[in-house]
C-alpha cells in the first residue's frame, strides 16, 4: 500500500476509492489512512488527499447506484437465493431502505461490507437519485474527514504503525482462517445430526 501510494500518489488513492465505492473489494480506507499520513509526514497535500478521496467517493457510490438501478433488481430476483436474499428479504430490505435510507446510506460508509454495497442497493431499491446523491456526499465527507484527520495526526509515525501492523496480520489471518474453519466444522456437524435423525 505505502509503494502504491509512494508511486502514484492521490491518483493511486482514488482508484482505490472509487473502486471499493462501486462494489470491487480494494482498501479503500486503508489508502487514504496511509495517504494521509504521507500528507501528515510532508510528502502528500493533506488537502489534495481528502477532496480526491471525496471525489472519489462519490462517484464510486453513484456508478454502484446506477448499477443497482439499471441491472440489480433482475438480477436479485434470479441470483438472490443463492446469498439467502429471497424475493420476501428483498421485499423487507427495500421497505426497510425506503423509511430509513437517508440514515443507512451516511451510516454504511463506516461499516466494511456496507460500504462496498451501499450504491447498489441504494439503486437497486429505487432510491430518488438526488437524495442519494445529498446524503453519500454527506457520509463521504464524514468518513473521509475521519480517517484523512486519523491518518495526518499520525504523520511521522506511519513507519512504525506499518511494522506494528505487519506483525501482527500475519497472527490475525492465521485467527481468521481459524475462526471460519471451526464455523464450517460446526455447520456441517450440526447438518449431518439432522439427516442422521
Amino acid at each position: 500500500m505505502l509503494e502504491l501510494i509512494d508511486r502514484f500518489g492521490c491518483l493511486g488513492i482514488g482508484g482505490l476509492v472509487l473502486v471499493e465505492s462501486f462494489g470491487v473489494p480494494a482498501p479503500g480506507e486503508t489508502a487514504i489512512i496511509a495517504g494521509s499520513a504521507y500528507a501528515g509526514s510532508g510528502h502528500l497535500s493533506i488537502v489534495a488527499v481528502a477532496i480526491t478521496a471525496f471525489c472519489a467517493a462519490v462517484i464510486g457510490d453513484s456508478i454502484g447506484y446506477w448499477i443497482g438501478r439499471r441491472g440489480g433488481r433482475p438480477l436479485v430476483r434470479r441470483f438472490g437465493r443463492y446469498v439467502r436474499l429471497t424475493p420476501e428479504r428483498f421485499d423487507r430490505v427495500e421497505g426497510f431502505m425506503s423509511r430509513q435510507g437517508p440514515k443507512i446510506v451516511v451510516v454504511a460508509r463506516f461499516v466494511e461490507g456496507l460500504r462496498q454495497f451501499n450504491g447498489i442497493v441504494a439503486g437497486i431499491t429505487g432510491m430518488p437519485f438526488h437524495k442519494f446523491l445529498a446524503w453519500n456526499a454527506l457520509g463521504a465527507a464524514l468518513w473521509v474527514g475521519a480517517w484523512s484527520t486519523g491518518g495526518y495526526y499520525a504523520g511521522d509515525h506511519i513507519e512504525e504503525i506499518a511494522k506494528g501492523v505487519s506483525k501482527y496480520a500475519v497472527a490475525a489471518a492465521g485467527v481468521t482462517v481459524l475462526l471460519i474453519v471451526a464455523y464450517v466444522w460446526r455447520r456441517r456437524r450440526k447438518r449431518l445430526g439432522t439427516v442422521s435423525k
